[in-house]
């Protein structure tokens, strides 16, 4: 309400220099608290940027590099660059790919299975890439994932990285839902990697107790994305822009016009600070694995998927060997503990199987929620059997 309040005009420096100045120091505050490499902090090439969503920020960075690869290959090759990804990356890459031009057919997303938890496969991933190089095509970039939708898979960012640089790849970390458990010192491994990303976002806005829309994203060349999406119109110039003294964060960014989203961010970390904003994701994944711990000893029940973080995977099981009815049966459970107004969960399909999901994100959610909710999963449970 305060920084809408202001209505300041944040596309430049010279319309707001305190909006713009103070979400390069926030994103240098958050960079250090995820312990990020000196590269994404502003004070060298790279540097942070306020989008409104992952979404958002994964467009701007196939945008940027799309027109990288270009300038080297020349405009003709657009028909012929691969992005690769996870079968449970998030379908912002895709709608990312239809935006950018890339060939549907050539967004290639990888299959994931159990034995994996549902991770990108290093070695599926370099056989895809050199049989793409092999026929022709170019691979140019790859986005893995820490923490994805479905089941908060996290993938093994070191070993993907490497097989991107040897391809002269961008390579991208979307952390925007588990990105905010990394700046807990026995969840930052999660990131370890991250050294070799070329853009890394996270959703503030998720997990981190601010306001919708906050996605943060860095980059280590922040000239990549300027190079991309820059516009000068006579309109817009000015001695501080056209002499480079300044961050201009309308070239970082799709639109125009931007909001002064760093000011709630600010006064999260002023408020919580990182060990008020540490415990309130301490206690989400607490609670989290008292769930798993109940779901653990219902005979009745399977925890489908490992718990890292705050989500847990569950279903129950068919009392016959049959994965269709089994389907049913949790579709109908699902809509069962819905339809009683008291509790809300959602669904995915990993392996063929239909599961359900029990987040913990609110911020007032406290361990009577979670055992209410568990005494609804049993006696719905209990009457579908």
């Amino acid at each position: 309400m305060l920084s809408a309040g202001l209505n300041i005009v944040g596309f430049s420096w010279i319309t707001s220099p305190a909006a713009t100045e103070l979400e390069m120091i926030v994103l240098d505050w958050l960079a250090k608290a995820l312990n990020l490499p000196d590269d994404f902090h502003s004070t060298g090439q790279g540097g942070g940027v306020i989008q409104g969503t992952a979404s958002e920020a994964v467009l701007v960075v196939l945008l940027a590099a799309r027109d990288k690869i270009l300038r080297r290959a020349g405009k003709d090759a657009l028909a012929k660059l691969v992005v690769y990804a996870s079968d449970q990356t998030h379908s912002a890459l895709q709608k990312a790919c239809q935006i950018g031009g890339i060939n549907p057919e050539l967004c290639k997303l990888l299959k994931t299975d159990s034995s994996t938890n549902y991770a990108l496969s290093p070695d599926l991933l370099h056989k895809e890439i050199s049989d793409d190089s092999a026929s022709g095509l170019i691979p140019f970039f790859l986005c893995a994932t820490v923490g994805t939708t479905s089941s908060t898979a996290v993938d093994p960012l070191l070993a993907l990285g490497k097989i991107a640089k040897s391809s002269r790849m961008w390579f991208h970390v979307d952390a925007a839902y588990a990105g905010s458990a990394c700046i807990c010192p026995e969840y930052r491994h999660y990131i370890d990697g991250v050294e070799e990303a070329d853009s890394f976002n996270m959703n503030a806005h998720k997990w981190f107790l601010t306001n919708f829309d906050c996605s943060v994203l860095w980059v280590k060349d922040r000239n990549s994305l300027i190079q991309s999406l820059s516009t000068n119109p006579e309109y817009l110039k000015n001695k501080a822009s056209q002499a480079n003294m300044v961050i201009d964060y309308k070239d970082w960014q799709i639109p125009l016009g931007r909001r002064f989203r760093s000011l709630k961010l600010w006064m999260v970390l002023r408020l919580y600070g990182l060990e008020g904003l540490q415990n309130y994701i301490h206690n989400h994944i607490k609670l989290a694995d008292n769930f798993e711990g109940l779901v653990a000893e219902d005979p009745r029940f399977e925890v489908v998927a490992p718990r890292i973080f705050s989500l847990v995977c569950f279903r129950l099981l068919p009392p016959q060997e049959s994965e269709d009815h089994g389907n049913k049966l949790n579709h109908d459970l699902l809509d069962a503990v819905n339809s009683t107004g008291s509790v809300f969960i959602t669904h995915t399909v990993l392996s063929g199987k239909f599961i359900l999901r029990f987040a913990v994100g609110a911020p007032l959610t406290e361990e009577r929620h979670v055992d209410a909710a568990w005494k609804i999963l049993q006696d719905k449970a209990s009457a579908l059997l």
